[in-house]
């Protein structure tokens, strides 16, 4: 995808997301060099680890000079098991005559070429060079072999979708510890936006998603993090747009799921009535549920998590039937949204556990 069809290349947000001049934008940093691989050669300290140096990464047309090349039985040490112990290679047996291989190649070179350095490729012809194939116990093509250090480490056969091989590359990389040059900025970005997020700075956090996503418009985890953003600065109308350019099968992402499940949930809160009135409501009738739902829906959007939560749970504890369980129903989605690992939602479920099964 390049700049001209890439729906976040014309930041669409406003100027306060992704543009390196934004304020707040300038002064984080993500590649220092004393991180730097020892022999890489110093950057000029005005680019060094600037938000910048994300410019034209994660273009699936743009390759890097020699991460892919064909090697011979003579060249097999040198290419792979010396280099190997660099960055991983991962090696590609096949032979003209194996249709499968003819639709590997396109594909695992794209993805190779896509993921910036993280990995190399070097192909062998399996006609003219058997014998490596032959120690390696290789008795079916295409046949990617991945090394690490000197040593085989993973693989697989047959011609993968794009998606399966990068996640097979993402495993080696990260297995390997490799993880460098524009992948590493690009990862080194987002846990810095993570981290801006989870301290309540979400307009500083959403530039950088909106950055990262000008390079790589498919990142799962700046998808998310921008979309949560948004409806945290109160733009849930942006925050939309954004989960709209999300496929059906990225829907299932887990963090584009409770960002979703925050907009139904702010959805419901805005035909709640007044919280004073249904407090007084609640006082004079400690059974009327509906109320004392409404006020936990209220609790959550005021960010009151364990309130919420304990609201719902009062509610099962009086009525389990009431509303077709509703209760019970709306505390999971509840906990959908704050995300599994929140203490809120942990402490929840607990509680829920608790009463289900006393």
């Amino acid at each position: 995808m390049n700049s001209g069809n890439n729906p976040y290349g014309g930041n669409p947000y406003g100027a306060s997301y992704g543009q390196a001049g934004a304020q707040g934008n300038t002064s984080v940093t993500y590649n220092n060099a004393a991180s730097a691989p020892e022999g890489a050669p110093a950057q000029d300290d005005d680019n060094s680890g600037s938000l910048s140096a994300l410019a034209g990464f994660g273009s699936s047309g743009a390759a890097v000079a020699g991460l892919i090349k064909d090697t011979t039985t003579a060249d097999f040490t040198a290419d792979v098991i010396n280099e190997s112990r660099n960055q991983p290679v991962l090696v590609d047996f096949w032979a003209p005559w194996c249709g499968p291989c003819r639709q590997l190649t396109p594909v695992i070179e794209s993805a190779v070429n896509a993921a910036q350095g993280t990995v190399k490729l070097v192909k062998m012809n399996i006609d003219d060079h058997p014998v490596i194939a032959g120690q390696l116990g290789i008795q079916s093509i295409p046949a990617v072999i991945a090394f690490v250090n000197g040593q085989p480490v993973d693989g697989f056969m047959g011609a993968l979708p794009e998606s399966k091989i990068k996640e097979f590359i993402d495993k080696v990389a990260k297995s390997a510890g490799s993880v460098s040059g524009p992948q590493a900025a690009i990862e080194e970005a987002l846990a810095a936006a993570q981290e801006m997020q989870a301290h309540g700075e979400p307009d500083q956090a959403a530039q950088i998603y909106a950055a990262v996503l000008q390079n790589v418009p498919d990142n799962m985890t700046a998808l998310a993090g921008l979309a949560g953003c948004l409806f945290d600065l109160g733009d849930l109308e942006k925050a939309r747009e954004v989960l709209a350019r999300v496929s059906e099968k990225q829907k299932e992402d887990p963090a584009i799921r409770a960002v979703e499940a925050r907009l139904a949930l702010a959805e419901q809160v805005a035909h709640l009535g007044n919280p004073a009135e249904l407090q007084a409501r609640l006082n004079a009738d400690p059974n009327d549920h509906q109320a004392r739902f409404d006020l936990a829906m209220i609790a959550n959007a005021l960010d009151k998590r364990e309130e919420a939560a304990d609201g719902l749970l009062a509610i099962m504890k009086a009525d389990r039937t009431w509303n077709d369980d509703g209760a019970r129903k709306q505390l999971l989605q509840f906990f959908e949204a704050w995300g599994f690992k929140d203490p809120a939602t942990l402490s929840g479920r607990r509680k829920l556990s608790s009463l289900l099964f006393a």
